[in-house]
């Protein structure tokens, strides 16, 4: 149930159009919670169809116009509710480690390749993320909004972060293999 509520976050902080909101989680939201432009919009005709959003209206009605959303005060109050409500952690799921533990009985054949591979993946965000940190929080930035959505994003720079070192040391590991990996 969280995209209804990442469409809302989003559209609180700058009411948008369909293909702004699938632009703006390409480049934010989509870091940590992805989604289809065709899952964002038929989410949009939800969200308006249960009396979260409106389009707003526009000066000149045109055929094929697009239609930017504002929230409503029910969207806002589902909000509110959803943010304060506990929620359970998830389980790690990661093919990757599910190979690993399968390369254990049936061989490593590939799996350092695809090891590397990640491990520039996991460069490359990292690198991206800090740069954003850079770009969009530097000192003195420090409203409450702006605190918290810094704080997500030194999580996704702690995750990399972790993945990198990680995957070092598997890499590592697979070096010292006695079958050499």
């Amino acid at each position: 149930m969280s995209l209804p509520h990442a469409i809302l976050t989003a559209l609180l902080e700058k009411p948008s159009s369909g293909l702004e909101l699938t632009r703006r989680f390409d480049r934010s939201i989509g870091y940590f919670w992805s989604a289809t432009h065709q899952q964002i919009y038929r989410e949009l005709g939800k969200l308006e169809a249960d009396g979260l959003i409106r389009a707003l209206p526009s000066a000149q009605p045109v055929r094929g116009q697009k239609k930017s959303y504002e929230v409503l005060p029910a969207g806002r109050a589902e909000l509110a509710r959803w943010t304060a409500a506990a929620q359970e952690p998830r389980p790690q799921r990661d093919a990757l480690l599910l190979r690993l533990r399968a390369a254990a009985v049936v061989g490593t054949a590939g799996v350092e390749d695809d090891l590397r591979r990640h491990l520039a993946l996991h460069e490359r965000q990292l690198a991206e993320y800090r740069e954003i940190e850079e770009r969009d929080f530097p000192p003195g930035r420090d409203s409450s909004q702006d605190r918290l959505r810094h704080l997500v994003l030194r999580a996704g720079i702690d995750l990399e972060t972790f993945w990198t070192q990680w995957l070092k040391h598997a890499l590592e590991e697979f070096a010292d293999l006695p079958d050499g990996g």
